[in-house]
């Protein structure tokens, strides 16, 4: 299970090549451990640097930590280091001999789940850490009914510093049963793992634990490496947001035809079949698949194209290329469960910018129908507003129409995020679903 690239993901000696991908995230209350699992995941798996581990040992020997602290190996802001917590998203990569890896090790703190959210919305699999010897908190609460909203395909649930609680089963099998009491009924919850870890001693991170023979699942790393991730994504409905209009008058393979750029977020695409260009609802057929490498057969996501039609049609950044049979919905109104990232609340008669893809729109709030109870997954219906990290059900109308779809069906053409037009900072993200009722 060795891995063979470097935490930032250049080859070293020998590194073998590997194709599938598998992001996940992170994420946890405080303390419970997920930078130090990273960190330990890395250097088990022989994915650090030599000089990348001599510092960390340097490090945890002046801060007087008493062993190598791996979660210095995540933890790289320097606010981060001396608070001992996670306060931005950090990223890392490594591969092994069966896939590679993006890591988003998300903060556990209330005050950044904004964080969590931007790390958790790209995961293939998240994973949410529990304290043995709390059990079930909050956040833990709170980051894994993001993950089931965010509809993350795949939920592990380590629960980790088994060490502290003596490797008993017995504390393991009454949070695992605590967690399906809690997550019962909710549809986010499609598929959940249990692994008891310790991540500061390596129990069944990347080898077995010696500690826990009662437990017959897989290692996390072994979890990790063979979870199924390529039936998530919609390789039946073709999306393609237009993000670039290419011109270039040198090349003659654009003496015909202007050439649109983007990347692939759904569906195999393949030339000569029909397609339509929304909003305005022309049709035509794609006359081919250009890269910087030449010409493609096919292409799926997430690839990044430039697609040449037939027909000389007035396509614009924004718009969205599809096949007629399978169009995504073209409305100037749509329902959302948006997460709230700003210390100024949402509330009815709002006005923001939504991006979408590659387009961006006004948007005016019409109502919140509910918000999240994350405590019991319950619905308070008709709030006045959302507060900072709330999550609740919003009616929003544009300033022109939008080709989208529920998130459930993709989540990139699903999904948008909401930007103050003073500030141009990011204050939500939304996830489009089918209208209530």
């Amino acid at each position: 299970m060795a891995a063979t690239a470097s935490m930032n993901g250049a080859s070293g000696n020998g590194a073998r090549t590997t194709s599938e991908l598998l992001r996940f995230a992170t994420a946890g209350s405080v303390d419970d451990g997920k930078s130090t699992l990273i960190g330990r995941l890395l250097h088990d798996a022989k994915s650090i640097l030599a000089d990348q581990l001599a510092q960390v040992k340097e490090t945890s020997l002046r801060r007087g930590d008493g062993e190598l602290n791996l979660a210095l190996l995540t933890d790289g802001l320097r606010a981060e280091r001396e608070q001992g917590i996670t306060i931005d998203v950090a990223y890392r990569s490594f591969q092994t001999d069966k896939r590679r890896f993006i890591i988003a090790d998300c903060p556990g703190h209330e005050q950044y789940t904004r964080n969590m959210v931007t790390g958790t919305s790209t995961a293939d699999l998240a994973l949410v850490l529990v304290d043995a010897r709390n059990g079930l908190v909050r956040q833990s609460r709170r980051h894994a009914a993001i993950s089931a909203l965010l509809r993350v395909p795949h939920l592990v649930v380590c629960i980790n510093k088994m060490d502290l609680v003596g490797y008993d089963e017995a504390v393991f099998t009454r949070i695992v049963e605590d967690f399906r009491r809690w997550s019962a009924g909710h549809e986010g919850f499609r598929e959940v793992t249990f692994i008891p870890i310790s991540a500061l001693k390596g129990d069944n991170v990347v080898e077995p634990s010696a500690h826990m023979p009662w437990y017959e699942g897989p290692t996390l790393l072994h979890h990790l490496e063979t979870v199924e991730i390529a039936a998530d994504r919609n390789l039946d409905e073709w999306r393609f947001p237009v993000q670039w209009v290419v011109r270039p008058q040198h090349d003659e393979r654009y003496h015909d035809y202007r050439g649109y750029a983007g990347q692939v977020a759904g569906g195999v695409l393949r030339p000569g079949e029909e397609v339509v260009v929304l909003p305005s609802n022309r049709t035509t057929r794609l006359a081919a698949i250009d890269t910087l490498d030449g010409r493609l057969e096919h292409a799926f996501p997430p690839q990044s194209v430039t697609l040449l039609l037939e027909d000389d049609l007035d396509v614009s950044r924004g718009d969205m290329i599809a096949r007629p049979s399978d169009a995504p919905t073209v409305a100037r109104e749509l329902e959302a469960v948006v997460c709230w990232m700003a210390d100024r609340p949402l509330a009815p008669r709002g006005r923001y910018l939504l991006k979408h893809t590659t387009r961006t729109l006004r948007a005016i709030v019409d109502g919140i129908d509910w918000r999240l109870d994350v405590e019991t997954l319950g619905r308070e219906p008709s709030p006045e507003r959302l507060d900072l990290n709330e999550i609740g059900h919003v009616k929003l109308r544009l300033s022109g129409p939008l080709a989208f779809d529920p998130f459930e069906r993709n989540r990139t053409t699903g999904s948008f995020i909401l930007i103050d037009e003073a500030t141009n900072d990011t204050v939500g993200g939304g996830l489009i679903v089918a209208p209530e009722g």
